[in-house]
């Protein structure tokens, strides 16, 4: 199990856009770096936000501390990232694990939460033994051994076909997180449960499900819509798991009228 007395990670980030603008912060999914987001940088700076993009533990850029980790670690991370930057307050988009950590965020610091915007993610997201086993695999082999499969979900086979580019460049993405990381973060997913907590969530927040979605199918996002007061569900048709690349036009668009929206005057 985590140690409960590990502090958070200094976690390697990125920053763009006017620095006195409102922070949006873009937190990634499970086997992937910061580079996941070009699509959407430049409208929400063009919007007038500054934009910090950053890698969980045990990715990209960031230290791979021993795990297994756990989603309240990785939102610590966050939570530390935000100090550090000087960011009393942000708006949260995340995919996939980033939309884990943020729901984690905003339902224990709500004061830090701008608004929200969950993009193909899960607040529970089983079966556990699922996640050992991948975990083991990578572990054993390395995280190449499920880079074609886990790809194989973040994209439509249309959209594969007609980017070879993108696909090559996404499993070298899988295949270059460290397996420590890749195995410590799927331990964090086997464990997590955020479905009591969601009530807890005050900020504005927009959920956004891909219709082809086959890692968190659409109706893990309807539960969370439910469940958060006040949330709204866009339901995006030809989007798999990595919807913001998949569909980066309706991801961009839903996501920076969400910010807008939830900006302070």
């Amino acid at each position: 199990m985590s140690d409960p007395m590990r502090g958070p990670v200094v976690v390697h980030h990125r920053a763009e856009g006017p620095p006195a603008g409102e922070v949006v912060v873009l937190s990634g999914s499970l086997g992937s770096d910061l580079r996941m987001w070009e699509p959407q940088v430049e409208p929400l700076v063009a919007a007038g936000f500054r934009v910090v993009r950053y890698d969980h533990r045990g990715h990209g850029g960031s230290p791979a501390p021993p795990g297994p980790y756990s989603i309240a670690e990785l939102g610590g991370d966050l939570l530390a990232l935000l100090d550090r930057i000087g960011a009393g307050r942000a708006h949260l988009v995340g995919v996939s694990l980033g939309g884990m950590t943020g729901m984690w965020l905003a339902a224990h610091a709500p004061a830090r939460v701008s608004s929200l915007a969950l993009c193909c993610t899960s607040a529970c997201l089983g079966p556990p033994r699922m996640w050992a086993e991948r975990a083991a695999t990578v572990r054993a082999d390395g995280t190449g051994a499920v880079a074609e499969a886990v790809v194989g979900r973040w994209v439509t086979e249309a959209h594969a076909r007609a980017d070879p580019g993108l696909v090559a460049f996404l499993r070298e993405l899988v295949a270059a997180t460290p397996a420590e990381g890749y195995a410590s973060c799927c331990a964090a997913i086997e464990r997590m449960d955020l479905r009591p907590e969601l009530r807890a969530i005050t900020a504005p927040t927009l959920v956004i499900a891909g219709e082809q979605d086959q890692a968190t199918p659409p109706e893990h996002g309807e539960l969370i819509a439910r469940e958060v007061p006040g949330a709204r569900l866009e339901r995006v048709p030809g989007a798999a798991h990595l919807g913001n690349l998949d569909r980066p036009d309706r991801f961009t668009e839903l996501i920076v009228e969400h910010v807008k929206g939830a900006s302070q005057p």
